[in-house]
């Protein structure tokens, strides 16, 4: 899964790199993304068991369900895209999900329905492919995008896209399946054989939660102002300029950005004294101020409350949550501003007008962080950026190094497929709340499931 992250980040999903570059990591794995089309029992085992063991460990928060899910719908698309008509019908009939085959009397009669409502379909392709009718609930995202007739309550549904209609089904029922599993957490976390290992899997792949900042206090006040500039993604920048104009932010701004300088490495009393400063040259009072916002920035920190020390948004969070309305700047970029904006902001930044055809192009295809990576690579004007790109202070940590000279432009996958983020990740790891024995129990079992999973 983290592989399949990681390409989904470098390169547009479903193109035919993608998916050269895809089977060419899951060959290396040894994983049997074509178990169903070669009858492999022992491989379609090995495939259940390990699914229903990361169901586990990754249901147990909402930011894991939501990577987990993402992650597997990719993995699902990819694999059902790969099979052959009549095995995709017959794992339809597998799953209950056989939908009814027009008559030719019926598709001859609607030809001209289909093929103008059809993309990319001329009246001889209508003719020979097969359309389904589905009922309209079932195709929401093919009827919001415009891709298929409805009449009377129901789709007709091309063969050819019958794997969005799959993939909505998977997603709602994964998604229930996650939140039923989570409910049944406390039995699992009382096993004391099980709930290091769990836990142990939920830190090792999904990367730095950037909860731990190695370069608290280092980063003064006054240099906040030129790192927006040189080292902050569009979003935090957009957050920061906001601020610095307004006086303000609202509480989603306020949650976003607050994290992100948390995780850069702003301690407790550098974030008040920043908030409090910005605050009072708005409309806001310093006794206010104390009163109705100083609770929230050390809520942000572990000091109040349920003492939870918060860690900082990630890309898919950002992207997939609590959408900005009128009035607020938190979000992506990317995926919430109107494209006009979004150039004319690009423009103000001196992005060139190549550079900025070929993120707006990727924000077309709904390839937000591509379209980030790309932004990445025009303001350090580097051609390749050499890594996968999935959180703000994965950026700014990126940014700084190269700026410092302190890494090389260039690929690092590894052979078994994880992201070279080394470091980070064991510190992510180490800052368990697991004692360490439990680390090297969980290191050690955690070895023997690879095994298992990768022998021929």
């Amino acid at each position: 899964l983290k592989v399949v992250e990681n390409l989904g980040v470098s390169y547009v999903k479903g193109t035919d790199l993608y998916k050269t570059k895809l089977e060419n990591e899951l060959r290396k794995l040894k994983f049997p993304y074509k178990a169903l089309a070669e009858d492999d029992y022992e491989a379609r085992r090995k495939d259940h068991i390990s699914h229903f063991i990361l169901r586990l460990a990754y249901c147990q928060s909402e930011d894991l369900r939501r990577w987990f899910l993402q992650q597997e719908m990719d993995l699902f698309r990819y694999r059902f895209n790969e099979l052959t008509e009549s095995l995709m019908q017959k794992f339809l009939e597998h799953v209950n999900l056989s939908f009814e085959a027009i008559g030719e009397d019926l598709k001859n009669e609607l030809a001209d329905e289909l093929c103008a409502s059809t993309p990319g379909f001329s009246p001889v392709k209508v003719k020979e492919q097969m359309f389904y009718k589905v009922g309209l609930a079932d195709a929401v995202d093919l009827f919001r995008t415009r891709r298929v007739f409805i009449k009377d309550g129901f789709a007709y549904v091309p063969f050819k896209e019958i794997d969005v209609i799959v993939l909505n089904n998977y997603r709602t029922k994964l998604s229930k399946a996650l939140a039923l599993t989570a409910r049944s957490l406390p039995s699992v976390q009382s096993d004391e054989r099980l709930q290091p290992l769990l836990s142990h899997l939920s830190h090792a792949y999904v990367g730095p939660d950037y909860s731990v900042q190695k370069n608290t206090g280092k980063i003064s006040l006054e240099q906040i102002d030129a790192l927006s500039v040189k080292s902050f993604p569009l979003c935090m920048r957009q957050l920061h300029r906001a601020l610095r104009d307004t006086h303000h932010l609202r509480h989603g701004g306020r949650m976003q950005y607050g994290l992100f300088l948390k995780g850069i490495g702003l301690t407790l009393e550098q974030a008040l004294e920043f908030w409090k400063k910005e605050f009072i040259r708005g409309k806001v009072d310093a006794d206010k101020f104390d009163k109705g916002y100083a609770y929230s920035i050390r809520h942000n920190y572990g000091k109040e409350g349920k003492r939870t020390d918060y860690t900082p948004y990630s890309c898919m969070k950002i992207i997939m949550s609590n959408p900005p309305s009128q009035g607020d700047y938190h979000g992506c970029p990317f995926r919430h501003s109107d494209p006009e904006l979004l150039k004319q902001k690009l423009q103000s930044y001196k992005i060139p007008p190549s550079g900025i055809t070929q993120v707006l192009e990727l924000v077309k295809g709904m390839h937000y962080q591509l379209a980030c990576q790309k932004y990445f690579e025009l303001t350090h004007d580097v051609d390749d950026i050499g890594f996968s790109l999935n959180h703000p202070n994965q950026y700014f940590t990126e940014s700084q190094k190269l700026l410092s000279g302190g890494r090389e432009l260039k690929k690092e996958f590894n052979n078994s497929g994880n992201f070279q983020q080394k470091n980070n990740t064991q510190e992510s790891i180490n800052s368990s709340s697991t004692p360490t024995s439990s680390n090297a129990t969980a290191d050690t079992e955690l070895e023997g499931l690879e095994a298992y999973f990768t022998e021929d």
